[in-house]
């Protein structure tokens, strides 16, 4: 589930990092276990950073992620559809809230391209703006913006690292 209902700032968000076959993750998430931020780094401060300003907290407090970290550990254990029954919330215009929501339906197995994103999404023209919809994803594995390649089959970009993109879409064969 992706929300798309208007923005709602928090305080405090909760902070955890699991250990991964990829290096540390760290997930920000809410009260109700719903995501606001996750990626390959130990660096909470780093992932705040990325949240909308209307989303982003004051605070984080380090706590355990419950049914979160036993996502990602399920992820990494084989189940790789985990991450996608957490909740997450994003906030940015119509286009990008249904690219992200288009993201969320993508399935683990052959990546699918910027133009077929674009499609899901609604907008088969706006190739450019799905590709901004990877590069300003927050939430990255519960959204699985590395599920996403150029239309010549190069893996574009990915915030955390070429490497660890292609180790995803390895695991994801």
């Amino acid at each position: 589930m992706t929300t798309t209902d208007a923005p709602a700032p928090t305080a405090i968000l909760g902070c955890t990092t699991v250990a991964t076959d990829d290096g540390p993750f760290t997930v920000l998430f809410d009260d109700d276990g719903v995501v606001y931020a996750s990626g390959w780094v130990d660096d909470g401060e780093y992932l705040r950073a990325l949240i909308h300003p209307t989303l982003r907290p004051e605070t984080l407090e380090e706590r355990p992620g419950g049914d979160i970290v036993e996502a990602v550990r399920a992820y990494y254990a084989g189940d790789l559809d985990a991450p996608s029954r957490i909740a997450v919330r994003q906030h940015s215009g119509p286009f990008l809230q249904s690219a992200w929501a288009a993201l969320r339906d993508v399935p683990a197995g052959p990546p699918v391209t910027y133009s077929e994103l674009a499609e899901r999404a609604g907008n088969a023209a706006a190739v450019r703006a799905a590709a901004a919809c990877c590069a300003q994803n927050a939430a990255a594995l519960f959204v699985p913006c590395h599920r996403v390649v150029r239309s010549n089959g190069g893996l574009g970009g990915f915030r955390y690292g070429l490497d660890i993109k292609e180790a995803l879409i390895d695991r994801e064969k």
